[in-house]
């Protein structure tokens, strides 16, 4: 039987929404258990939002397969104590509250790490445990907004482009919160303790300008503040940038290095327009200009066929179910079928991007589900799991 990288990891997971939930179902599909500790009345908010499908939502559908639930009021003294003793058998605890909540809970990182020293907690929140605004309230949006990439993207002299993916969420959030517990498990093998994952969205969003901040701090004097719309990468040089189609739909063209701009211009019939593609001047802007003109004349699908089989970085821009149907993902198998016998019906995933064996493909858990089986397996009574779950 096919043992997957994770198993025999034990997941405690507090978390709510997306960030948490998301970097915890990389480490279920990658074989960790993972148990949601969830508040009995509720649990996690995202069991209520829409889109719902035989009243059940379709958004915690899709972050919570391969989780099992347990509920716990954790503002009840005897939930607190039995938390305590169950955090003692697990490796990771991941939780997204605002900072300060688990410690006014006395379940912070000081006393479960006297309760469990090899625990590695992850904390992961807006923008971090330390800092003037660390308790300040924010979404995906506020995130990328003080991390200066929202103020990057978008045409020269026009408003910033609105991101339309959760970039602060899960590029700040899940994925750095998995990065950090890696990290932290594989230190955990030198040193037999765990340690404080302290994970900012804010901070990691941030990360997303790596390259260009940390060649504007490079620069220091010499060099000027990124601007919107006028940077290679952000739409400033003809062969990198959007180019709507007569229809109303968009190409994407990466054609950066000489070689793929010098194949786009074949295509299109104007070699002539190699010349001054890099000319960071009015030439270049009469080169972008010009590439307007000549792609909106023809329909998406006409460009599609044109480029086809030439290696010049153009691509459709894909819309609305169109991304179910590509043959590369498709090849990927990220799309995968299974029969969700709890509920009689069968379900699509869209699987994680890594995989290392075959995927599980358990439906996610009931509220409470597994209260008793998790209580039970830590050693719990009867008569202590009864109490608990009145």
């Amino acid at each position: 039987m096919n043992t997957l990288p994770l198993s025999g990891l034990k997941v405690l997971d507090l978390s709510r929404l997306l960030p948490g939930p998301y970097a915890t179902l990389v480490l279920a599909d990658l074989g960790a258990t993972v148990d949601k500790v969830e508040d009995p009345q509720g649990g996690d908010y995202l069991r209520q939002m829409a889109p719902l499908r035989d009243d059940e939502s379709a958004l915690f559908y899709g972050l919570n397969r391969n989780k099992r639930s347990l509920t716990l009021d954790l503002k009840a003294p005897e939930a607190r104590e039995a938390f305590k003793r169950l955090v003692r058998g697990y490796d990771v605890l991941v939780e997204s509250f605002r900072p300060g909540v688990m410690d006014k809970l006395g379940l912070g990182w000081s006393v479960l790490h006297a309760e469990n020293p090899r625990l590695i907690y992850c904390a992961i929140s807006g923008y971090g445990q330390t800092g003037p605004d660390r308790l300040k309230a924010g979404h995906d949006l506020n995130y990328a907004a003080r991390a200066g990439v929202l103020g990057y993207g978008g045409e020269a002299d026009g408003a910033p482009a609105f991101p339309g993916v959760q970039l602060g969420d899960i590029g700040g959030g899940s994925l750095f919160a998995l990065v950090g517990l890696l990290a932290a498990l594989h230190e955990r093998e030198r040193t037999g303790q765990g340690r404080f994952v302290d994970v900012s969205m804010t901070d990691g969003a941030t990360a997303f300008l790596h390259m260009h901040l940390a060649a504007r701090l490079f620069m220091g004097e010499q060099g000027q503040p990124l601007r919107r719309g006028r940077e290679t990468l952000n739409g400033g040089y003809a062969c990198y940038g959007l180019y709507r189609t007569s229809d109303g739909r968009y190409l994407s063209v990466g054609a950066l290095e000489p070689k793929f701009l010098a194949g786009v211009c074949q295509v299109l019939g104007r070699p002539d327009l190699l010349a001054d593609a890099y000319d960071t001047g009015e030439a270049g802007a009469r080169v972008k200009a010009e590439f307007t003109r000549i792609f909106a004349e023809h329909p998406l699908a006409y460009w599609t066929e044109r480029f086809a089989g030439a290696d010049v970085c153009v691509e459709p821009v894909l819309e609305g179910d169109e991304v179910l149907a590509d043959p590369q993902l498709r090849a990927r198998n990220l799309f995968v079928e299974s029969e969700d016998t709890q509920r009689g019906r069968r379900v699509t995933h869209l699987l994680t991007p890594l995989r290392m064996g075959e995927t599980p493909l358990r439906p996610p858990p009931n509220l409470g589900q597994h209260t008793h089986k998790i209580l039970f397996e830590a050693g719990f009574s009867s008569e202590e799991v009864e109490r608990l779950v009145k």
